[in-house]
């Protein structure tokens, strides 16, 4: 599992013009499942992201976390994160989870991450979104 983390001052997911998710202040997670991955990553994972300290303190130091600052979290599948594009011209995506497999340990991830009181937004699994 890999989770691909922005800090952001507001971050949005549109599809089909319409806005299905907008936090402010916190993270943008792309979350990205291969097949060997468990619920027991997705939990871990979702510890490791909330307890990061990567927000800038009084003396702008990266010394708070997610949970720290109150900060809110949108998360986007994206499984394109585990593209193997060593061979030839076109990616291949045969580590990446199967869809419904995906989506469960999706659900999963952001569920926890709410079990940790942050508000934890989500876009709309296999959709094409705008970010």
């Amino acid at each position: 599992m890999i989770a691909l983390i922005q800090r952001v001052n507001n971050a949005s997911v549109v599809v089909n013009g319409n806005t299905v998710a907008s936090i402010n202040t916190g993270l943008l997670v792309l979350l990205g499942i291969k097949n060997e991955d468990t619920d027991e990553d997705a939990k871990y994972l979702a510890n490791k992201v909330v307890n990061m300290r990567i927000f800038n303190d009084n003396e702008g130091k990266m010394n708070l976390s997610l949970l720290d600052i109150k900060g809110e979290c949108l998360v986007v599948s994206q499984f394109t994160l585990h593209a193997d594009e060593r061979k030839g011209r076109r990616p291949s995506f045969i580590k990446a989870a199967p869809p419904d497999k995906a989506e469960n340990l999706y659900n999963i991830f952001v569920n926890e991450i709410s079990q940790y009181g942050i508000n934890a937004e989500k876009g709309i699994f296999g959709a094409t979104m705008e970010i």
